[in-house]
């Protein structure tokens, strides 16, 4: 008979033990979802500065109107894309943004201006952020894939009907300014 309740007691010692792992990795993988979700508002909001500075910029005078034009052009496609085309999108306008801060005497033409070296630096720290924001983004969405492709994750739905985060792809590299 002891020897039963040895048997009976350690049963419910092994399904107590799984079911605390398994309410572990369930709110693992929720965290990982809910890190996600944050590093995405991040992204999005860092995106929506970076075009705010540029448009500001175009419409600075500080510019020539050819410029200005497609500086606004890329940052309002940018601002108002859909979720399918926003990083090719984004991407042009971090190529516009390049291709403007490569024509000859770019900064000189700026900074001589009044308000010129505040607007360039704030383009600049916008601009850091997005691929900061982008980065932090990317990480978080791998964590939470290589989370969701566990066995254990897998075989008890834990994930629910939570989609499958995507990395979020752009050409961010920095224009020199």
């Amino acid at each position: 008979m002891p020897s039963r309740l040895v048997d009976v007691l350690f049963w419910i010692a092994v399904v107590f033990l799984v079911g605390v792992y398994v309410s572990w990795r369930a709110t693992r993988l929720d965290r990982l979802h809910v890190r996600v979700e944050t590093a995405r508002a991040a992204l999005d909001a860092a995106l929506v500065r970076r075009a705010a500075v540029v448009l500001e910029l175009a419409a600075s005078r500080l510019l020539d109107p050819a410029t200005s034009l497609v500086l606004a052009t890329a940052a309002h496609e940018a601002r108002t894309a859909d979720a399918e085309s926003r990083e090719f999108a984004e991407s042009d306008l971090s190529r516009a943004l390049r291709a403007v801060s490569e024509q000859p005497d770019f900064r000189a033409t700026v900074v001589e201006r009044g308000d010129g070296p505040a607007l360039l630096d704030e383009l600049d720290a916008a601009v850091q952020k997005v691929t900061f924001a982008r980065r932090f983004y990317n990480d978080a969405v791998a964590a939470t894939l290589i989370a969701r492709r566990k066995l254990l994750i897998r075989m008890l739905p834990l994930a629910g009907n939570a989609p499958a985060p995507g990395f979020f792809e752009i050409d961010d590299a920095p224009p020199q300014l």
